[in-house]
């Protein structure tokens, strides 16, 4: 089985990193650049950069803020927020991003999957999804989860991986910020759904919720969090060493 990989996200709001419960009361935590430099020098696998405005505000990615987390990290980095265009997938990839992630762009325009396979490759474009249960069904929201887009998550996702997504993040809005750990049947409806891999993101409060995923959902590639990371309620070290400790494989620095 290969390695699972642990993933700090850095929520990026007017040049913060910021993390909230619910995608509500979002507050600032630090500089982004000194968190990333400090999360590449400390056991991550890879980095996501989300911009979590930049759609609902309707303008482009902090390009000079990416700069500076990307001179500062030796690590492989996602970067999401505000592409909507393959020219902003080229601003993306040309300011040093490893993979670019597109949410409410792919929703407005599912096209932009395929064309940006197409000229980058499926392994450059990452499908991320934010879901919420409404009357019992996993509904996709956009805008940072500000809007409703009416699609039932498995719908979409199988949608994207057909138009050539090679990656899927699967965030719960239902547990994000919460700490009560992962959304686990929402990410195996999404598992049993597609065959790409897949990021599990949103609940993780602890280090036995993420021994509780891999152990429960073991076709899930990676886990994403953001809070017991950014706090130090989970050093990406111990973790790691307690992920081996079960039988699970990891990569240690």
């Amino acid at each position: 089985m290969a390695a699972k990989k642990i993933i700090p996200c850095l929520d990026i709001k007017d040049g913060k990193v910021v993390k909230g419960v619910k995608f509500q009361d979002v507050k600032d935590i630090a500089s982004p650049a000194d968190l990333a430099k400090y999360y590449s020098n400390n056991g991550a696998d890879e980095l996501v950069f989300y911009d979590i405005t930049a759609s609902s505000d309707g303008r482009k990615i902090f390009a000079d803020v990416l700069n500076q987390v990307v001179s500062n990290i030796s690590i492989p980095l996602t970067v999401g927020g505000g592409v909507s265009t393959l020219d902003d997938f080229e601003t993306v990839i040309a300011n040093g991003a490893s993979k670019v992630s597109i949410t409410t762009g792919a929703l407005k325009n599912p096209q932009l999957i395929a064309d940006a396979a197409k000229k980058y490759g499926s392994d450059k474009v990452v499908l991320a999804v934010d879901v919420m249960r409404v009357d019992g069904i996993f509904r996709v929201f956009l805008k940072g989860g500000r809007e409703d887009s009416g699609l039932e998550m498995t719908q979409w996702i199988k949608q994207g991986e057909a138009l050539g997504a090679g990656e899927l993040v699967v965030n719960s809005i239902d547990t994000d910020g919460v700490k009560q750990g992962f959304d686990l049947p929402m990410l195996e409806a999404a598992r049993n759904a597609v065959k790409i891999p897949i990021i599990a993101s949103g609940g993780a409060g602890c280090i036995e919720d993420f021994i509780e995923l891999f152990t429960k959902l073991p076709d899930i590639e990676s886990a994403l969090a953001a809070s017991v990371f950014h706090f130090g309620t989970v050093k990406i070290p111990e973790l790691k060493q307690a992920l081996l400790n079960a039988g699970i494989s990891v990569t240690l620095a």
